[in-house]
């Protein structure tokens, strides 16, 4: 069973993300909050698997109570804007990834199902518009000191959307080979799992961003 935190201002909207949630066999409402403080305080009681959560919200935002929870819980932000600065600012915070409030319920359903197994929901076309929009122009700030070349080669991969085996393939190694070298990213950039190896990818200037 998963265990589902849905964390939204919006009385509404969390009723309705509760009823989708709780209609699927495998997974469980195991909490609600109204603002990022709350979000938190049940997150850290019920130790979810997955929290929804919401950018804006009073008594903290969902930002900062993303920051709070890493690692306690996995959190997938939904929002009701792709190109928002929050929305980036959650990714570097340890979110899994994103998805809009009026994506179809049953890829919010398979998108929780994504968080909860461990791997990152990042579609790649607008990650990459997302990423784009906020390092334009700015100074590297991320030092890949200590990383090899086939490891920036992977990183690059990572970072254009490739999964381990598409990876692999390109780079003629084995899927061993590539888990192994993203762990050593993981652990290297201090990064908690690929939504992040993907913003180092950008913020530390692997991946050129042409001015518009």
């Amino acid at each position: 069973m998963i265990r589902v935190v849905v964390a939204d201002d919006q009385a509404l909207l969390r009723g309705s993300f509760r009823a989708l949630v709780e209609s699927e066999p495998d997974l469980a409402v195991v909490g609600e909050a109204a603002t990022g403080f709350e979000a938190v305080e049940v997150t850290l009681r019920e130790r979810p698997d997955v929290v929804l959560m919401d950018v804006r919200m009073p008594r903290m935002d969902g930002i900062e109570a993303t920051r709070r929870i890493a690692g306690a819980a996995r959190v997938l932000i939904v929002t009701m804007f792709d190109l928002d600065a929050h929305v980036y600012d959650g990714l570097r915070a340890g979110a899994s990834g994103f998805l809009l409030k009026d994506t179809p319920p049953a890829d919010l359903l398979a998108g929780i199902r994504t968080v909860a197994a461990g791997e990152s929901l990042l579609a790649p076309t607008v990650t990459r518009r997302l990423i784009e929009e906020y390092v334009r122009g700015r100074t590297p700030s991320v030092s890949l000191e200590g990383v090899t070349e086939r490891e920036r080669e992977v990183l690059l991969l990572v970072a254009r959307g490739l999964a381990n085996a598409e990876i692999a393939a390109h780079l003629h190694l084995s899927l061993a080979t590539v888990k192994t070298h993203i762990g050593r990213l993981l652990a290297k950039l201090r990064a908690r799992d690929r939504a992040q190896l993907v913003i180092a990818a950008y913020e530390s200037g692997l991946v050129i961003v042409s001015p518009k």
